[in-house]
């Protein structure tokens, strides 16, 4: 049993995350994920918000669109629609983000501290 625990230990991979942190590649990942995100909520919000605030302060809204169907409902109605499509763009974005740390880490695999 202790010849296991011994070879469960030395396959354990340790890493050094500050160094890992302070990579170029890290450092990239970060800033890719900040240029899709924050403009990605920036537009999430603006968009979620300007409906109450079209209902609630103007009459812009209410005028018909599709015979009884007033413009409210089709900008809620598109709301539904926006949010399953950034939830689905996000998706898709993590994967690559997920990949990418994935393939960071990799690169610095037994690069960490040694004496544990």
């Amino acid at each position: 049993m202790d010849n296991l625990a011994k070879a469960h230990e030395s396959e354990k991979n340790n890493y050094d995350y500050e160094k890992i942190a302070s990579s170029n590649e890290f450092k990239g990942l970060m800033s890719a994920k900040k240029k899709f995100l924050i403009p990605t909520v920036i537009f999430f919000m603006v968009f979620y918000f300007t409906l109450p605030i079209l209902t609630s302060f103007t009459t812009i809204l209410n005028k018909p669109a599709i015979g009884a169907i007033t413009w409210t409902w089709l900008y809620a109605f598109a709301q539904f629609i926006m949010t399953w499509t950034l939830c689905m763009i996000y998706v898709r974005k993590a994967a690559r983000f997920d990949q990418s740390a994935d393939d960071i880490i990799e690169n610095h695999k037994g690069q960490g501290d040694q004496s544990l």
